[in-house]
């Protein structure tokens, strides 16, 4: 399906919300009325993990200094607008999800309805963290005729997500499939473990914004049904076609250049001698036995902000059809990525340090490392490392303390939507809005915004045309301004 008009996405998103059919403009006995839920639920997988990965290459992955960019340098430089194109992908995705749950209510397929829940608080995950409070409960109750629907408080939309997820965890428990499902083939078993580890993600996000997190947290980890593997991971596979493909695929040379590895990121893994090395970018001159032909893009903009001979990003994620390799690296082409096991691992090595579960820290720390590496198919042997167990002990990675933590959930992160950067800014805040607290990191270079890490991103400005009285409501609970700086619920 073709992307809509902005303006057109709102019409849809309220009025099919509240229809279970699409209207038939030119009625034809020969051909179908209604569109099926084996229709939608693919192309909403599709956008809304599309819309991920384009956020990651271009503002996740930078903000958090994993990635630089070369050109354009906004994101980097702290600079930020409201990048409107995944406000509008994301809401655009969900006329397709809110239409496959209308299909599966009316249908008694309770599987169905659960992945849809599943999908569309993971939508709305990623908006209310980016922007703060967002339509929400007017955009997705189906409200007649209501093309101006208000800003639901972001604690609201965290509560209510959180009481989604785990009605769907009991619907997907029921009868029915989930035909049509590119993202974990129709396994109801795995939709269950998604929906409860994006539990404990959001979980881990509030913080003490919620009172009870950690208990909430701890029952969900008891019950035990989350991701335990690499098998459970949620990623979407680009068979290699259109509009099946990896997003940064049709990218013209130029455009892909635009952004490199970064400084930060190069350095961790050069110290540690990490094999995700050449997973995460390719040298310079080719030469992938050859570790002083990797250079790292130091994010900012200004004179000491060096750009020049910067790495590429690597060959999963975008390969120039004349390149020639000294390695065949044999790899696949990237996922878009939307949960991992191990960010799992992580979470649940932080609640341990947070006292919120029982259990060693050290454990799932390295669970979470490991897990990592499987996932990229990385080479020990080229890097001089027996196996794991070798690279673990000798490397320097063992667990020390909890912002051991930080620093490798940060570089598994890779790719990983808007994650990277929805994690900087918790630790950030968790370090009295300060990178002092962060050992791995620091502003970045020659940044416009003093220093100080920004916290959301901006309101389209359609949204003043269109939604202007919801609008100007909104602004007014940020303190009265649309700033990058204006603390949300879960960083105030």
């Amino acid at each position: 399906m073709s992307r809509l008009p902005y303006t057109s996405f709102f019409f849809l998103l309220l009025t099919l919300s509240a229809c279970s059919e699409f209207d038939d403009f030119n009625a034809n006995p020969n051909e179908p009325t209604q569109v099926s839920a084996d229709v939608l639920l693919p192309n909403a997988i599709r956008e809304s993990v599309n819309t991920a990965v384009n956020a990651s290459f271009l503002v996740g992955n930078n903000a958090a200094q994993l990635t630089a960019k070369t050109l354009r340098l906004e994101v980097d430089a702290y600079n930020w607008s409201a990048f409107p194109s995944y406000w509008e992908g994301w809401y655009e995705s969900l006329t397709d999800v809110l239409s496959a749950e209308k299909i599966a209510i009316a249908n008694g397929n309770e599987q169905l309805q659960g992945a849809t829940i599943v999908l569309r608080a993971w939508i709305f995950e990623n908006l209310t963290n980016a922007y703060g409070d967002i339509p929400y409960a007017e955009a997705t109750g189906g409200a007649a005729d209501n093309f101006t629907p208000a800003y639901s408080e972001q604690e609201f939309i965290y509560t209510d997500l959180l009481e989604a997820l785990a009605r769907a965890d009991a619907l997907l428990a029921g009868s029915g499939n989930i035909d049509g499902d590119i993202l974990l083939n129709g396994d109801a078993e795995k939709w269950r473990k998604f929906a409860n580890s994006l539990r404990l993600r959001l979980l881990m996000y509030a913080g003490d914004q919620l009172p009870d997190a950690g208990d909430r947290f701890r029952r969900i980890v008891e019950e035990g049904n989350i991701l335990s593997s690499n098998d459970d991971n949620v990623v979407l596979d680009y068979p290699g076609s259109f509009p099946n493909e990896f997003p940064l695929i049709p990218l013209k040379v130029g455009d892909f250049d635009a952004v490199a590895i970064a400084a930060a990121s190069l350095d961790i893994m050069q110290q540690h001698n990490d094999p995700r090395l050449t997973r995460y970018t390719r040298p310079n001159n080719d030469d992938y036995d050859d570790p002083g032909g990797f250079i790292g893009a130091v994010n900012g903009q200004g004179t000491d902000c060096t750009k020049d001979g910067a790495s590429r990003l690597g060959v999963q994620y975008y390969n120039y059809p004349s390149l020639v390799r000294s390695t065949n690296l044999g790899l696949p082409t990237a996922n878009g990525i939307v949960m991992t096991y191990a960010e799992v691992a992580f979470l649940l090595a932080e609640a341990a340090a947070k006292g919120w579960i029982d259990g060693e820290i050290e454990p799932l720390y390295r669970a979470g490392i490991e897990a990592s590496m499987a996932y990229h198919l990385v080479n020990m042997e080229a890097f001089g490392w027996a196996d794991f167990e070798d690279f673990y002990a000798n490397s320097g990675v063992a667990y020390a303390n909890p912002t051991d933590i930080w620093e490798q959930k940060w570089l598994a992160l890779f790719f990983h939507g808007l994650e990277p950067y929805f994690e900087v800014r918790r630790w950030y805040h968790a370090s009295g809005n300060s990178f002092d607290g962060i050992p791995f990191l620091e502003a970045a270079c020659g940044n416009l915004n003093n220093d100080r890490l920004p916290l959301r991103f901006l309101y389209p400005g359609e949204e003043q045309s269109l939604n202007a009285e919801n609008y100007r409501a909104a602004i007014e609970a940020l303190g009265g301004t649309n700033s990058q700086n204006a603390a949300m619920w879960i960083v105030e």
